[in-house]
């Protein structure tokens, strides 16, 4: 059989069990040898031989559009020719460079400070970081820390920063802590603006965004409990929490207040940014100015691995060697990075993801009609339908799983997240075709209207 980038793949096609002979063989394998931590293969098992663009096939020979894109990683979608020629050619020049300047990582970091809104680009210094974005958080909480001198830091409901200690001290997903004694001490969370799920039980109708009154009145409050913290983490759409966009008013609220305290404001860009929302960093579209960006997943386009925050000048107080890792140094990802950043321009890239945002907007949104679908909400291409009992309003975990399989048989992989993984994802690639997003919804939504609990 050809390989996967030699063949036109216009359309899914599963034509076995799933797993398939091949891919259980693996899969077992995979259980014997790798450890329980792992995650995508036990909702999704399929074992990957090879990818194209917006496609993937597993071993057995069945193929998938591919809407989880290495958890949105792949931004252009699985081997760019044009990313795949930047890596290749870079691969004989140099590929690992610690923090030394190169040509390439000049290049990359001078595509990221242009794609900045202009009142941003002179007064912003980068940091490389290891090549995760719990990495990059990490770094941006001890920056904060070590520029402010205070220590607690400020974060919210069913906001996901990473896995390690100290960014899952961060992270509001109970489970994820609870087998780990002993989190990392000053953390304090407050509401998000996820209407829906109001901690105080009021309508959006009369809310005048008390989430973030609560937050003023317990950082001004004298006998609040809570000393001035070193930051305040945001993401402007949780992902990992069920892709729940904040409201603007709540964020120009928030930047106003902390910019009132002099607290600095994080913004969590790992998996909204380099495009996702369809602006190049969601806090765009927001009309914010953050003072720290944190930035991973897509930069490269390729997948290979990059993280960086993007700061205010003023909060470059650490010392020579205050934030390492060897890793910071990847020149492949630099060269992928700075050939993204043309193609995004050349292509239209931004452009496209609006349109096909809305083009899901207006196949999905019917689906609020169906009563276990609480809600349809996104931006750009990040979209999550929210499942819950009609009855009961609990979350619909269950019926989401059930979901994602059937939507799996029909040749479509997609991410559950939010609350107890009710949440049926999509993170498709942002040059994705609009042909392959009308087939993807149509089995979407054939995969929730064929059957519920």
């Amino acid at each position: 059989m050809a390989p996967l980038a030699q063949r036109t793949m216009t359309e899914p096609r599963v034509d076995c069990d799933l797993p398939g002979p091949r891919s259980a063989e693996l899969l077992a394998r995979q259980e014997r040898r790798e450890s329980n931590a792992r995650t995508y293969p036990r909702h999704l098992p399929i074992a990957l031989a090879e990818a194209a663009g917006s496609f993937v096939r597993d071993v057995d020979g069945n193929v998938f559009i591919d809407f989880l894109t290495g958890a949105g990683v792949l931004s252009l979608g699985h081997n760019h020719p044009e990313l795949v020629s930047s890596v290749t050619a870079q691969l004989g020049v140099l590929t690992h460079g610690l923090d030394f300047p190169t040509p390439v990582k000049d290049e990359f970091l001078e595509a990221q400070l242009s794609m900045l809104p202009v009142t941003m680009r002179n007064r912003t210094k980068a940091h490389f970081c290891g090549p995760t974005g719990a990495n990059a958080i990490e770094a941006a909480v001890k920056l904060c820390k070590i520029a402010t001198g205070r220590g607690d830091i400020v974060t919210f409901q069913g906001g996901f920063h990473g896995s390690t200690h100290a960014t899952m001290a961060l992270t509001g997903l109970v489970s994820q802590k609870r087998p780990v004694p002993n989190s990392v001490p000053g953390t304090h969370f407050f509401p998000y603006s996820y209407c829906g799920r109001c901690p105080l039980d009021l309508s959006p109708d009369t809310c005048s965004t008390n989430c973030v009154a609560y937050l003023e009145r317990s950082l001004t409050d004298s006998n609040g409990g809570i000393p001035l913290p070193a930051a305040v983490v945001l993401e402007l759409v949780q992902g990992e929490g069920g892709v729940v966009p904040a409201t603007t008013d709540f964020v120009r609220r928030l930047r106003a207040l902390t910019r009132e305290l002099g607290i600095p404001l994080i913004v969590d860009e790992v998996q909204t940014g380099c495009g996702r929302t369809g602006t190049w960093f969601a806090f765009e579209q927001y009309g914010i100015e953050p003072d720290v960006v944190v930035a991973s997943k897509a930069l490269s386009g390729i997948g290979t691995p990059i993280a960086l925050i993007l700061y205010d000048a003023a909060l470059d107080t650490w010392a020579s060697g205050a934030h390492i890792g060897t890793f910071r140094g990847n020149q492949l990802a630099f060269a992928a990075g700075v050939e993204a950043v043309r193609i995004f321009r050349r292509d239209d890239v931004l452009g496209n993801v609006r349109r096909r945002g809305a083009q899901i907007h207006d196949r999905l949104t019917p689906l609020m009609a169906h009563p276990w679908v609480r809600d349809v909400r996104g931006r750009g291409l990040m979209w999550g339908i929210e499942l819950a009992d009609p009855d009961s309003g609990r979350p619909a975990a269950d019926f989401a799983g059930a979901v994602q399989t059937r939507a799996l048989r029909r040749g479509l992989i997609v991410e559950r997240g939010g609350r107890d993984d009710c949440v049926v994802r999509i993170l498709p690639p942002l040059n994705v075709a609009a042909d392959v997003v009308d087939t993807a919804c149509s089995i979407l939504v054939d995969a929730i209207e064929t059957g519920h609990p």
